[in-house]
């Protein structure tokens, strides 16, 4: 499983939540982080996943 990093931010650039969880791929990956802005409420902040350096989903 790789490890992967969601952070969502405020349009001032605060960051709002950086929280980490594991994935089997990028896809799961994807998944995973769209769940977790659900329930948070952050799907419409600017928010990033990425892993090792790569992005893997941006929404601004």
């Amino acid at each position: 499983m790789k490890s992967y990093t969601l952070t969502v931010f405020e349009k001032d650039g605060k960051t709002l939540l950086d929280e980490s969880f594991e994935a089997n791929n990028d896809q799961e990956a994807k998944e995973k982080g769209t769940k977790l802005l659900e329930e948070k409420g952050y799907e419409n902040h600017t928010h990033r996943c990425v892993t090792e350096g790569r992005l893997v989903l941006f929404h601004r």
